[in-house]
């Protein structure tokens, strides 16, 4: 099993970023605000396109959509909603988390969404 591991993990050429918007109390005011904060930097990973980008008109503008998938280690804790950052063959990329995460014993694959970019 380890070295079935170890085998995934070679493949990850790309390394992601993780923030989570997360409320925090101000102690002073105690008034509460949201603020981004990074729960996983420079992580290991690989992205993955199930197709080609597709265009769709939505209210008389096309967006672009693709579907892409992120694999990394599966101990990590990563929520739905979370931002993913991930810099892969010379190209850095934002994303959302979205939906659950599928987790395996040698690697967890989760399903991301592009930031929303009209063409």
């Amino acid at each position: 099993m380890v070295n079935y591991r170890k085998a995934i993990e070679r493949l990850y050429t790309g390394r992601m970023t993780v923030t989570e918007r997360r409320a925090v109390k101000d102690e002073t005011t105690k008034q509460t605000e949201f603020e981004d904060v990074v729960v996983y930097e420079d992580v290991p990973c690989r992205l993955s396109y199930s197709n080609a980008p597709v265009s769709e008109e939505l209210n008389g503008a096309y967006s672009v959509t693709q579907e892409i998938k992120v694999f990394c280690a599966p101990e990590l804790d990563i929520k739905p909603g979370s931002r993913i950052t991930v810099t892969q063959n010379g190209a850095t990329r934002t994303y959302v988390h979205s939906g659950k995460s599928a987790v395996y014993s040698q690697h967890m694959e989760i399903t991301l969404e592009n930031e929303r970019e009209y063409a």
